[in-house]
């Protein structure tokens, strides 16, 4: 962003890596899907790079109230620096509190998550996929994350981008509304569970291996880590992949324009 400003251009987006985004290899992965996008329809984003700082939610879950409203703050200053009104992020944790809990202290932006951009993308037009490439006829359940479902009401935006692949789409018997977390939510993902007799991601991973599906897709990092961890508990990794929604548009898109 900063280099973009210096050269006097604005961007109409700016893409929020977050956290798991920059700094998790299997994250990683999902942002450069998701980068790989943007660039190929030429969409004028921009990233804060260095700028760019945790959005505080894992320690105002935690409940460091304190904590969180510095990072806040410190976020909130450089996006008002850089005049910032449109933010894209790969991450529902990200989405949610930026969208929902910044605005009480002065951070006011139209916060879209990656889902529904993605969607937005095709009902325009802009994404086009013959006949769904690689995923055609593939069996994929899709995983709703807790913060995009409930939280925020998106549920069609990421069935929709999965229906372009023209792939069957298969439902967990808990889905929308009634979703089950994958584990990693409420700052669960930093810490020990209590005591019970089953993990939830791997309950959760049960159930998206009983739909018989061979893709397990999800919107989320965290709840990629989640489900990949359940995949692997289940040695069902030659059988099941967890893919995040732009990684199969993003892969698609590849097979077309080859």
């Amino acid at each position: 962003m900063a280099e973009v400003i210096a050269k006097g251009q604005v961007p109409d987006i700016l893409f929020w890596v977050g956290c798991a985004g920059s700094f998790d290899q299997r994250a990683q992965k999902i942002t450069r899907a998701f980068a790989a996008i943007l660039n190929k329809l030429e969409i004028n984003y921009a990233i804060l790079g260095n700028e760019e700082a945790c959005t505080g939610d894992p320690v105002r879950r935690a409940g460091n109230e304190f904590m969180f409203q510095m990072m806040a703050y410190q976020n909130i200053q450089v996006l008002n620096q850089y005049n910032v009104k449109k933010i894209v992020t790969t991450c529902p944790h990200c989405f949610n509190i930026l969208k929902n809990e910044y605005a009480e202290l002065g951070g006011h932006y139209e916060v879209v998550h990656h889902s529904s951009f993605l969607q937005s993308l095709i009902n325009e037009g802009r994404i086009k996929l013959k006949g769904g490439g690689s995923f055609k006829g593939k069996r994929i359940s899709y995983h709703d994350s807790c913060y995009l479902g409930r939280a925020n009401g998106i549920y069609e935006a990421p069935r929709q981008v999965l229906e372009i692949l023209d792939a069957e789409l298969v439902e967990m018997k808990r889905c929308r509304t009634n979703g089950l977390c994958c584990g990693a939510g409420g700052a669960q993902m930093f810490k020990e569970e209590e005591k019970g007799d089953k993990r939830v991601n791997q309950e959760r991973t049960d159930e998206a291996i009983d739909t018989g599906a061979t893709i397990i897709a999800a919107a989320c990092p965290f709840c990629n880590t989640m489900l990949t961890d359940g995949v692997k508990v289940r040695e069902k990794e030659d059988d099941v992949k967890v893919l995040d929604i732009a990684e199969l548009i993003a892969a698609s898109m590849q097979d077309e324009h080859a």
